[in-house]
């Protein structure tokens, strides 16, 4: 479960969000003797932008939790999320650039090390995204299929119709129930972005392994057990290592538990290998951006327990839709008997309505969404080439 720091005020944790005033008083005490007016200046000037980064962080998360339980998860959402995520890469990037000469300082070179160790394996989950896309296109095919079929031309429906999208309904029932049982069905197809498969590639993706920037995602790979992996020793920065740092852990840990949110929000909405949401965090209550960010942890975990999710290919709205849509339009199929009557009429249409406008949406989103996503792999690929170039070469200051 999510927790914050409910410690007294001795608590290392607690003292983090007071560790940058305290600092500030410090250097006020020291100018008053030793007139370092530049060195003050400069480290007020970080505690500044040290602060504008929380608060940027907790306005966007606020903005993100301040959605209905129907908005919640939904495509829409989801954008959203990558939109926040990406701006706060950026924000953590200038801040790394800006104050690169301390990046080889012990231990911040070790958090920066650790963050983007954390990165590279965020990639594969970016890769499983993408894969889920293309499942839901699948789908998609089949929910056409049906459309087609049962889309009134002013005239009575026929039991070829029927036939017909019996047959879409059920190839895509079977689709989803193999996805849901072993979540394998793309993990041979794994795509890394901006590149084409060579014949070697080939080779290996026929043999269960397929090529990705970070690293072989064969038939084994978990995203539950590739979360716990980015998860590990993600804990707040002690007050000390603050210390040490000029405040510079904050940002580090900010934007980490940042990254790691948004990988676990992904797997709990798309249908991928292997989704598990035993992720846990642990964010001190003086991170301005904790409240909204356990707010939202806590209802995904909730939408996660509803009898209706437990076994659904992705909590992702449009995909709750498909799956209620098809098992109310399989009934309807089944059951009917022709001639139609009015009222069997009037449900078959409202069932065409309903898939109609989920399938819109696909249409209209799906292609923004991948588009998105990598983004968010490129993104993250630049700020850790940038931030091995700066760990590389410390005192190369512009």
């Amino acid at each position: 479960m999510p927790s914050t720091d409910n410690s007294g005020s001795s608590s290392p944790l607690a003292s983090i969000g007071r560790t940058l005033r305290s600092r500030r008083r410090e250097r006020e005490h020291s100018h008053s003797h030793s007139h370092s007016t530049d060195s003050n200046h400069e480290s007020s000037a970080l505690d500044s932008e040290l602060e504008s980064f929380q608060q940027q962080v907790a306005e966007r998360f606020q903005d993100l939790s301040a959605v209905s339980a129907d908005e919640l998860l939904s495509i829409s959402w989801i954008r959203k999320l990558l939109d926040m995520f990406v701006g706060c890469l950026e924000d953590f990037k200038v801040i790394l650039l800006k104050n690169k000469g301390q990046t080889s300082k012990s231990p911040l070179d070790r958090f920066i090390d650790d963050f983007f160790e954390r990165s590279v394996k965020a990639l594969d989950i970016c890769n499983a995204a993408r894969d889920a896309i293309e499942k839901i296109r699948l789908w998609q095919k089949h929910l056409d299929i049906v459309l087609s079929a049962l889309e009134n031309r002013q005239r009575a429906l026929s039991e070829g119709q029927f036939r017909r999208a019996r047959k879409a309904l059920m190839d895509l029932a079977l689709m989803m129930l193999e996805e849901r049982d072993s979540g394998s069905i793309f993990s041979n197809r794994n795509r890394s972005f901006g590149r084409h498969h060579s014949k070697k590639d080939q080779h290996q993706s026929s043999s269960g392994h397929s090529r990705s920037l970070s690293w072989s995602v064969s038939h084994s790979w978990s995203a539950a057990k590739q979360l716990q992996s980015i998860s590990n020793n993600l804990i707040p920065p002690r007050a000390s290592d603050v210390a040490a740092t000029n405040g510079l852990a904050i940002p580090i840990f900010t934007i980490s538990s940042v990254l790691m949110f948004v990988l676990w929000a992904l797997v709990a909405a798309i249908p991928c290998q292997d989704r598990g949401l035993n992720v846990h965090f642990t964010i001190p209550r003086n991170f301005s951006w904790g409240t909204p960010f356990l707010s939202l942890y806590n209802r995904i975990l909730e939408e996660s327990k509803k009898r209706e999710n437990r076994n659904a290919n992705g909590l992702l709205k449009e995909i709750c839709q498909v799956e209620r849509c098809t098992r109310h339009m399989t009934d309807l199929v089944d059951s009917a008997q022709f001639p139609l009557t009015e009222e069997q009429r009037m449900e078959v249409e409202q069932g065409v309505q309903e898939l109609t406008t989920v399938c819109d949406t696909f249409r209209n989103e799906l292609d923004p969404l991948e588009r998105q996503i990598r983004e968010v792999f490129r993104k993250i690929m630049n700020c850790r080439t940038d931030g091995l170039d700066i760990l590389s070469k410390p005192n190369d200051i512009e």
